[in-house]
């Protein structure tokens, strides 16, 4: 049996895949794919290992690209991509998300969900989240009001959270007919004093499910990094020991629920790059009670970059592979759980989104 890892990237030129046999010691870069077209997010469906790609904008209009062949072709579709006549046009897919029924979902701005049942030729609008009683009252993040985080359950498809910038979290028990807020004890520390937590208005950059099936949730916001053991109905605090409460990606292990891997930044307001210009991802094993930064192989001085919300993700490899994309065109790879780095591929253009896809054949 041969296996293959492949690494699925998102940029603002098209998307690129990198691939490596089991020893991901090389990487085979190819792309750009998709026509160079501004592309969010890449992602798989580790099933049939179809890779969909999404992205767009006020130009272009949102599309889904599809290859069936790991990137050797591709077709794209935005049909039924479109909310109903009258209502402000969809700019651009943001994030996607495939379910183990065959379904396909796709996150995008202004903030709302989409379903395909035929592998992303056609889509189906998914009010009920749009029919929230919040809605009127939500408003954009820095980067837009985009639903950027979709997250699916494992073992029940249909229950979903998904994150949007800045309303909150939002979730769903019975297939997105009907929605409830999830942001019980995360701040909103740019509302007025005395309204810091409240039902909906958060601005979550990215959410992330830990696996074992438990219904546990990670968490990292505008204001803190949070972690939650039922659904998000409730969250808790998980940034003390970490070097700032702002940052972007989130990322889980493949295997372990309580290990988590985040990329802290100096700061909202202090030009949102590594602190101290030194790059590190920080880890925990204790699910938030402890934490540890990881810098060998990461550039060490003048690294005034920074990672987007959806530029990390981890494989399912033994041990388990990270990997994380820069703003400045910058591909890590970590293939010992974040001990040791290096940089695989220099110069891409802005890297909006890092996910994997592993395949034995």
């Amino acid at each position: 049996m041969t296996t293959k890892v492949f690494i699925l990237i998102g940029t603002r030129k098209g998307a690129f895949i990198a691939e490596s046999d089991a020893s991901r010691r090389c990487w085979d870069l190819r792309g750009p794919f998709c026509e160079t077209w501004p592309t969010n997010h890449v992602v798989s469906d580790p099933v049939s290992g179809t890779i969909y790609a999404g992205g767009g904008n006020e130009w272009f209009g949102p599309a889904v690209w599809k290859s069936t062949d790991f990137g050797a072709s591709w077709t794209h579709s935005s049909q039924g991509l479109a909310y109903e006549a009258g209502q402000e046009p969809v700019k651009a897919v943001w994030s996607l998300a495939a379910g183990r029924d065959g379904s396909l979902y796709a996150g995008v701005d202004p903030a709302g969900l989409f379903r395909s049942d035929d592998g992303g030729n056609s889509w189906t609008h998914v009010d009920g989240l749009q029919k929230h009683p919040t809605r009127p009252e939500w408003n954009p993040g820095g980067a837009g009001l985009i639903l950027h985080s979709l997250v699916l359950d494992p073992m029940d498809e249909k229950k979903m959270w998904v994150g949007i910038s800045a309303a909150g979290v939002f979730a769903t028990e019975d297939g997105g007919a009907t929605w409830e807020t999830r942001n019980r004890g995360t701040r909103a520390d740019y509302m007025p004093e005395g309204q810091n937590y409240p039902e909906f208005g958060q601005c979550v950059h990215c959410l992330v499910m830990a696996p074992g099936g438990s219904g546990r949730l990670y968490q990292q916001n505008h204001c803190g990094m949070y972690r939650s053991d039922d659904g998000g109905k409730q969250w808790e605090s998980i940034e003390e020991g970490l070097p700032s409460s702002f940052g972007f990606p989130a990322a889980v292990h493949p295997r372990d629920p309580e290990c988590l891997y985040l990329i802290p930044l100096n700061g909202d307001i202090k030009g949102r790059f590594m602190p101290e210009g030194n790059t590190a991802v920080w880890r925990t094993r204790t699910a938030g009670s402890n934490w540890q930064a990881k810098r060998e192989g990461l550039p060490q001085g003048d690294a005034y970059f920074n990672v987007l919300r959806q530029a990390m993700a981890t494989d399912t490899m033994e041990p388990a592979g990270v990997y994380f994309g820069t703003n400045a065109g910058g591909l890590y790879a970590s293939t010992d759980e974040g001990e040791t780095w290096e940089c695989v591929a220099p110069h891409l253009p802005t890297i909006t989104s890092v996910e994997t896809l592993v395949i034995e054949r």
